[in-house]
């Protein structure tokens, strides 16, 4: 036990550390290249933070563990809205009306509402993944072409984002840049592999189900990425990149990670999450609408309303 509890922890470790140094080599990149902040958010930190729970779901199928893979994703979905957004809420207050997100949001409830329909028909395969797949290449295209046509966002805003992130990364050099996104590359798929060796493990020795370690200890600890650069992006007064990150790893999660893991393997949905974690999935999903559509903030009530029922959630499951 002792063993594989340092196994989670050196899992955990990797993957913050690996999704730190490829959001920081991504985000520098993407601003070299010109990219605005929305777009940045919206795409590659969005999908640089979400490379942890690509990792883990893709290790987990390979492991013949797709309880993990499946409730990775659930329970990380769940997690960046309630925690990702709850925390930096909690600590700053979140602006929702520094950009319009109320498109995003749309097509985030629909990838869930998405998976939930292919969840209902039976297991997840292949034709599914490829549907997921292709969903996202035009999901990817409609927020690129969008943001582009917002005559508010120019380059020139884009190149504080890397400041306001933390450490100038606009400045980097291209040997910087590349060292950067070398180490998440490798940090990553091995934080994955010890993660979900240890999980898997101690899921067997404390007779918990696989589906219940994904949804919780597994889904969070992949999401630590997503709530570090949230909660650094509020604290810099940046809403629409927290916003967007949480908004776009979402999406990211169900369209790219499902539909990766749905070619490699097949994805039976447990009972327990057919009848409970997909619902709440869409649930927390639709939280942010008010807020969105309203221009209501995300105060400091609202970030500990959103904790709170994180803390019920998994209350609920033990």
């Amino acid at each position: 036990m002792i063993v594989d509890i340092a196994l989670v922890l050196a899992g955990l470790i990797a993957l913050v550390i690996g999704g730190e140094y490829l959001v920081r080599g991504a985000t520098a990149l993407s601003l070299r290249l010109g990219l605005p902040p929305l777009i940045v958010g919206l795409t590659v930190v969005a999908f640089g933070t979400s490379a942890p729970e690509m990792i883990v779901s893709v290790a987990a199928v390979l492991n013949g563990s797709p309880d993990i893979a499946l409730g990775n994703v659930i329970g990380s979905n769940i997690a960046n809205v309630l925690i990702v957004l709850g925390l930096p809420a909690l600590i700053a207050g979140i602006r929702t009306d520094q950009a319009d997100l109320r498109e995003s949001w749309a097509l985030m409830v629909a990838a869930t509402l998405l998976v939930i329909l292919f969840a209902h028909l039976g297991p997840i395969h292949w034709p599914q993944g490829l549907i997921m797949l292709g969903a996202l290449v035009l999901v990817v295209w409609r927020q690129i072409t969008t943001a582009r046509r917002d005559a508010a966002l120019t380059p020139a805003s884009g190149d504080s984002i890397g400041a306001e992130l933390g450490g100038g990364a606009e400045l980097a050099p291209w040997r910087r840049i590349l060292l950067w996104l070398g180490i998440g590359l490798v940090a990553l798929p091995v934080g994955g592999q010890v993660l979900v060796t240890g999980a898997t493990d101690i899921a067997r020795l404390l007779g918990i189900s696989e589906a219940v370690i994904g949804l919780t200890l597994v889904a969070v600890g992949t999401s630590l990425p997503e709530l570090a650069t949230s909660v650094i992006a509020a604290l810099r007064g940046r809403a629409d990149l927290a916003l967007g990150n949480v908004i776009g790893s979402n999406i990211f999660n169900i369209l790219s990670i499902l539909g990766v893991t749905a070619l490699i393997g097949t994805l039976p949905v447990p009972e327990q999450m057919m009848n409970r974690d997909l619902w709440i999935m869409l649930a927390t999903a639709l939280l942010p609408a008010p807020f969105l559509f309203l221009r209501w903030p995300l105060g400091r009530l609202a970030g500990a309303g959103f904790l709170a029922a994180y803390g019920l959630y998994v209350g609920s499951m033990l």
